[in-house]
């Protein structure tokens, strides 16, 4: 972060696992606040994929605007990359409109590529590998990780010397560049100062098992709702496979295993259920692993309002 970070933009992130009520919180704040909402969802940039997204309904987005929702079909790919470029434009945008960008959402790849932009090393060279592979091989990687330590110390001290592949991709860096990959780092560092300021929340509801209740329930409520008609409406279609990044969405795997007889519907309902679980644990392991996040364990407006205020929020991001 710069030094002038105060004169920077403020974008509020609600993070949180699948189901924990996140859009609803943001909703609720945009009854107080002039906001724009970025989606940070990897499911939601897919066009004709709402009841199994959870997709925020029509008149939910008309209550203010949402970005990033119903971008790409479910044929292409959307990147994370992607997702941090789209992401930076329009939280400027936003600024510039004079309304506070709100990124709502659990997809923590997106949230990591936005907040910690990847370092730009030199390619690999499959040569310079192969020839650090045959040192090891006659010395050892103790040897390699001494050598590392005579030209990058600050790289080889927080590298053991039994960690080959980091060791390999630390000297062939320098092989290659000249240049020690600390250096890469510290000048990336410096390049990539953030264009704003993130506040950092999540809604994180307490204990588990209301979490997983509410998981087991919204999934039953889907299917009331007809997402096996939507699954077999994008099956119908004839250009997507199992395989392909918008079916491995969770719910919509096990949809398709169960349309083509894999399962029965119990094992499926099951299988959806314990998948979406899964994938709420690994949010909620992310997120406690971020530091100056706050968190909440119920929909809590007024604690957003307050964290808000405390940030120094330029007076068009205020309550009406």
């Amino acid at each position: 972060m710069s030094a002038n970070s105060s004169h920077l933009p403020n974008a509020l992130f609600i993070l949180g696992p699948t189901a924990s009520g996140k859009t609803a919180l943001a909703l609720a704040l945009a009854q107080s606040r002039h906001i724009e909402i970025i989606s940070v969802d990897s499911a939601l940039v897919y066009r004709g994929m709402d009841i199994g997204t959870a997709k925020p309904t029509l008149a939910e987005r008309a209550l203010c605007p949402h970005h990033l929702i119903d971008i790409i079909e479910p044929t292409e790919a959307y990147s994370a990359a992607q997702f941090a470029a789209d992401a930076t434009r329009l939280i400027h945008e936003i600024h510039t409109r004079g309304n506070l960008p709100v990124l709502v959402g659990g997809t923590m790849l997106y949230v990591k590529a936005l907040l910690e932009p990847l370092t730009e090393l030199p390619e690999c060279n499959p040569e310079i590998r192969t020839e650090i592979d045959a040192q090891a091989k006659a010395h050892g990687w103790a040897h390699l990780h001494a050598q590392l330590a005579q030209f990058d110390p600050i790289t080889a001290q927080r590298l053991k010397p039994t960690d080959a592949q980091r060791i390999n991709r630390a000297i062939e860096i320098y092989r290659i560049s000249g240049k020690p990959m600390s250096q890469w780092w510290a000048e990336d560092e410096r390049k990539h100062t953030l264009p704003f300021k993130p506040i950092l929340t999540a809604l994180i509801p307490e204990p588990r098992s209301l979490l997983h209740e509410r998981i087991n329930q919204r999934f039953l409520n889907m299917m009331e709702q007809g997402f096996l008609d939507e699954v077999r409406h994008l099956r119908a279609r004839g250009d997507l496979t199992v395989d392909l990044p918008s079916m491995r969405c969770v719910g919509y795997r096990q949809a398709w295993e169960f349309l083509e007889g894999a399962v029965n519907y119990d094992t499926f309902i099951d299988k959806g259920q314990a998948a979406t679980r899964q994938l709420a644990k690994r949010q909620m392991t992310w997120i406690r692993g971020m530091p100056e996040i706050q968190t909440f364990s119920e929909l809590d407006v007024n604690g957003l309002n307050h964290i808000l205020n405390s940030h120094h929020a330029h007076t068009n991001f205020s309550s009406d």
